[in-house]
């Protein structure tokens, strides 16, 4: 952090207490890192809502015998080439897998891929996280 600037809150005592233990069960060394995570979750909401691309994670569960349709509707197809950035494969027991796949797109594309995927027979669960907004130049890296 470059360019600090210190600033007021002034809330209810009883909403900072609640806040408090919050974040003191998160782990949280003070205040001021909790309260940069919910400045930057709500950022990356609000580029998600606003159709700016953005990275999430989708975190799927399914039957071994579906592996290579969900690999499939993961990268997209014709509907969102170059949205899969990443995976990782990970076998749980004899019939499951966990994937995680790193998706990159606006956050109607990644929707519709996490729908397409959730909606397949033998996914057993499936999570769409947004992590970041990204801006054109970041993309290009």
């Amino acid at each position: 952090m470059s360019d600090l600037v210190r600033f007021g809150v002034a809330m209810d005592r009883a909403l900072l207490a609640e806040f408090d233990e919050r974040i003191a069960e998160r782990g949280y060394e003070n205040r001021s890192e909790a309260l940069r995570d919910l400045i930057r979750a709500d950022l990356t909401r609000a580029a998600w809502e606003g159709g700016a691309q953005v990275v999430a994670t989708l975190t799927v569960v399914y039957d071994t015998e579906v592996r290579e349709l969900v690999t499939r509707l993961g990268e997209g197809e014709a509907q969102a080439p170059g949205a899969l950035v990443s995976s990782l494969r990970v076998p749980l027991d004899r019939g499951r897998m966990l994937e995680v796949l790193v998706i990159r797109g606006t956050g109607s594309v990644l929707s519709e891929i996490a729908g397409r995927i959730a909606g397949v027979r033998g996914v057993e669960a499936c999570a769409l996280t947004p992590a970041t907004s990204v801006s054109p130049v970041d993309r290009q890296r």
